[in-house]
């Protein structure tokens, strides 16, 4: 083969890569314009009101003052596990216990254990729950509250996991829960995010205390959205791993931070807004892992489906 030949086969070689990298430019931006159409979708058909009263945000949106709606928080989201009416009967029948000024009784730990005693849910006891309610209010009380306090760890550490990792130690101390390290009803009821799990209700709770007040998220705390996770359940696993946004199976804190990096790419500043609509989609849905026309029949995102969207 000649020079010359040579020289046309690569320069029509690298027209022709080039063509295929413009095509798949093009592809992948309409791939992401297609995406941030279902979730804006998704977010604006949401029935706030009513899927807000199923959730457990709120009990949090019972109480007006500061101080009670952090303590009620912590306990809300720390017992958001396993079956929805479950768990919203037991967060109820704590708070019902512990009566209106929630802040103000934690003061006492013997009212609190008084009031707790015989509580039981799933694995926790009453000594758990007495143990996370006094360690929060008495960090609120040191930091003047619960988010001045993880402020302060964030701003100090500037990484959102180590900083959660010191607020979460600093309550467990304040409350005792790290005086029993043998014992599974203290150490999942306020867990260590630096373990690797998504740490799903932690994240949560940030959700609750740091996005802008929108009629779900509250924004008491002065932390920018803009440093927030995820929460990663296996409704959120599996409409992450469906839609794109992930490629990771598990509910880990990687998978937690690839899908808030995608999510990220339409809105830097406020990348977790669609949690709550596609967190309660996946609910009613029940997302499936593979096609299924009767349980996808609706489904807000089933354009953008990978079991779909072929």
């Amino acid at each position: 083969m000649t020079a010359a030949r040579r020289a046309t086969g690569g320069a029509a070689s690298r027209r022709g890569a080039a063509t295929r990298g413009e095509a798949a430019s093009r592809r992948g931006a309409a791939r992401s314009a297609a995406l941030l159409a279902a979730l804006d979708e998704v977010r604006a058909r949401c029935a706030v009101a009513e899927r807000r009263a199923q959730d457990p945000v709120s009990f949090v949106h019972r109480y007006t003052d500061p101080a009670d709606q952090e303590i009620v928080a912590i306990l809300a989201a720390s017992l958001a596990f396993g079956n929805v009416k479950a768990l919203r009967a037991k967060i109820a029948e704590a708070l019902d216990r512990l009566g209106p000024g929630v802040a103000v009784v934690a003061d006492d730990p013997r009212a609190v254990a008084a009031r707790l005693r015989g509580f039981r849910h799933r694995v926790y006891r009453d000594r758990d729950v007495v143990a996370l309610v006094v360690g929060a209010r008495r960090v609120q009380r040191a930091s003047g509250s619960l988010g001045a306090a993880f402020a302060a760890e964030l701003s100090r550490t500037g990484d959102l996991r180590q900083a959660l990792g010191a607020w979460v130690r600093a309550i467990r101390r304040a409350g005792g829960l790290d005086r029993r390290p043998g014992d599974r009803g203290a150490a999942h009821i306020l867990p260590d995010p630096e373990k690797g799990s998504a740490a799903k209700r932690l994240m949560l709770l940030l959700r609750w205390m740091i996005r802008p007040a929108d009629g779900v998220d509250l924004g008491l705390w002065p932390v920018p959205p803009s440093a927030l996770l995820i929460p990663v359940d296996t409704h959120i696993q599996k409409l992450g791993y469906n839609i794109g946004l992930t490629d990771r199976r598990g509910a880990t804190w990687k998978t937690a931070e690839e899908i808030t990096a995608s999510l990220r790419g339409f809105d830097p500043t406020d990348p977790v807004k669609y949690d709550f609509a596609l967190c309660h989609l996946g609910m009613l849905q029940q997302c499936p892992s593979r096609r299924d026309p009767v349980r996808c029949e609706g489904c807000g995102v089933k354009a953008v489906c990978r079991h779909w969207d072929r």
